[in-house]
């Protein structure tokens, strides 16, 4: 099947949009629009995007929006570093949701993930060992997998764009600047590097719009001029490293606006991201990379189309599921728990749809907060549902959700005991209130959930719900021979939070798993 899609990538230095055909396998690209909005332009190291660098990619989204609109897609948008690290970042999303436009923020995890997602349908490295670099504006990329699967995965806070305002902002560049500037990206790669050694890699490949125009640069400088293409296109060790030699050269950003083969609105910044890639290809071994025209917006289209026709609904997505898995199991010291109360968690859940009428997505983010709602147990047992949340928000082990996905699931743990959620708290306050009710009734029956399992004996094996006149009536079914009564106390106590959600009081009873009804 294939579906007309949009994707658009928020970042540092620029506004990407795609539109394309995309089937299971293929993407088919439609129209290509890209604006230079320049969201991570603030002095304050990209701390704050000013009002001037929100209104011009505020305007370019509503107009990425009509694009779409006119082929039909449907849009989805993504925002990295710039988005990301920005304290009023909820201003910037919040103004384009007035446009039209709902931003995800993915984390850097994420973003590095989407792009070797993207990479591979571009170049054909799928069977080997590849180590994938992408740098933009605020953060690089870096990525060892094979045949799909990722083995490493980097962000580092290292950009085009944050180096040049960091070294590079002066009118002349000296050269100790750029010895500075060497050495803390070395310094900033060290973990990453002894992570892809580690691993391994048969070939390397780069994506990004730096590392497209060190490709171009080299490209003009062989003769030719640029192809009109540049997917594929091969560049060595000493390619790049003469790339960077000519620019060093270049005193000033207008004397770097006249080499060949470069685009004189990258000038200013591409000294500090030929300088990034210059270090990453010889620390890591690399000989040379092959460069790919797909990363994080074709990632994010085909993403988007397995999330529509991929897998089961009523279950995690292999991916994700298999991240959740990883930090439950490394973190949870009793994982079979957690495991038992996720169970009873779904089953209520499904029991209960036609009173939330939420649909598959909260059923992903509530077995995925029913097995991580113990992990803050590793830090401490006193506040451990706090500390879960914290652990699940900075888990850089969380694969394939979006930034708003994992703080749906961390908020969900953090409740799942002690206060309910309240305006309160800053981070509950935060959410939209489609996504504050999600949170209340998820918590509410992982509550109910973990009160059922309070023995950790797994002595309820089920439940069942029926309505009794204006009542939700949770069954509770034992197991054979065990005494349920401490869980049944354990359940009633912790349903407030649930009844509130749903509006309707809730009672808490054993039945027999044989009846067909359930007692009043």
């Amino acid at each position: 099947m294939t579906d007309v899609l949009a994707a658009v990538d928020i970042g540092t230095n620029s506004v990407h949009l795609v539109v394309a055909r995309v089937s299971e396998n293929r993407i088919e690209v439609v129209e290509r629009e890209r604006e230079m909005v320049r969201l991570g332009s603030s002095a304050t190291d990209m701390k704050r995007l000013t009002p001037a660098a929100m209104k011009r990619g505020i305007d370019a989204l509503a107009r990425f929006r009509q694009v779409a609109a006119i082929h039909g897609a449907s849009m989805r948008a993504v925002a990295t570093s710039a988005v990301r690290e920005a304290e009023n970042r909820a201003t910037f999303i919040d103004r384009a949701r007035e446009v039209g436009v709902d931003i995800e923020v993915i984390s850097g995890f994420e973003e590095a993930r989407l792009i070797f997602l993207g990479v591979l349908q571009a170049v054909p490295v799928f069977d080997r060992q590849v180590v994938v670099c992408d740098i933009g504006g605020g953060s690089t990329e870096l990525v060892v997998g094979t045949r799909g699967d990722i083995l490493t995965a980097r962000s580092l806070k290292l950009g085009s764009i944050r180096l040049s305002r960091r070294y590079f902002a002066g009118a002349k560049l000296s050269s100790s600047a750029v010895d500075r500037c060497r050495r803390d990206i070395r310094t900033a790669l060290t973990p990453a590097v002894r992570e892809i050694r580690r691993a391994g890699f048969d070939v390397a490949v780069g994506s990004s719009g730096t590392i497209g125009a060190v490709c171009a640069m080299v490209a003009a400088r062989r003769g030719g001029g640029v192809p009109r293409t540049l997917n594929n296109f091969t560049v060595s060790r000493d390619d790049i490293d003469g790339v960077v030699k000519r620019l060093i050269k270049a005193p000033t950003v207008k004397e770097r606006a006249r080499t060949p083969g470069l685009d004189p609105r990258r000038a200013d910044i591409i000294l500090a991201g030929a300088l990034i890639l210059e270090q990453v290809v010889h620390e890591i071994g690399a000989e040379g990379l092959t460069f790919s025209d797909y990363a994080l917006r074709e990632g994010v289209l085909l993403d988007t189309w397995r999330r529509i026709h991929g897998g089961s609904l009523h279950h995690l997505s292999d991916l994700r599921r298999r991240s959740v898995l990883r930090l439950a199991r490394q973190m949870d010291e009793d994982y079979g728990h957690s495991e038992h109360v996720a169970r009873l968690a779904l089953e209520l859940f499904d029991a209960t749809a036609g009173r939330h009428g939420l649909g598959d997505d909260s059923r992903e983010v509530l077995e995925a907060a029913a097995l991580l709602a113990n992990v803050g147990l590793f830090v401490s047992h006193a506040g451990h549902h706090k500390h879960s949340y914290y652990v699940i928000r900075n888990s850089e082990l969380l694969t394939g959700f979006t930034d708003r996905e994992i703080e749906l699931i961390a908020q969900v743990a953090r409740y799942h005991r002690k206060s309910a959620p309240r305006k309160k708290h800053p981070e509950f306050a935060e959410l939209q209130r489609d996504d504050q009710r999600r949170v209340r009734v998820l918590a509410g029956i992982l509550r109910v959930a973990v009160g059922l399992d309070r023995n950790h004996g797994r002595r309820v094996m089920g439940v069942r719900v029926a309505d009794d006149d204006g009542r939700l009536v949770i069954g509770s079914v034992p197991a054979p021979g065990q005494d349920v009564s401490l869980e049944l106390y354990a359940a009633g106590t912790r349903s407030d939070l649930l009844a509130d959600a749903l509006d309707v009081p809730v009672t808490v009873v054993e039945v027999d798993g044989a009846e067909e009804e359930i007692p009043a």
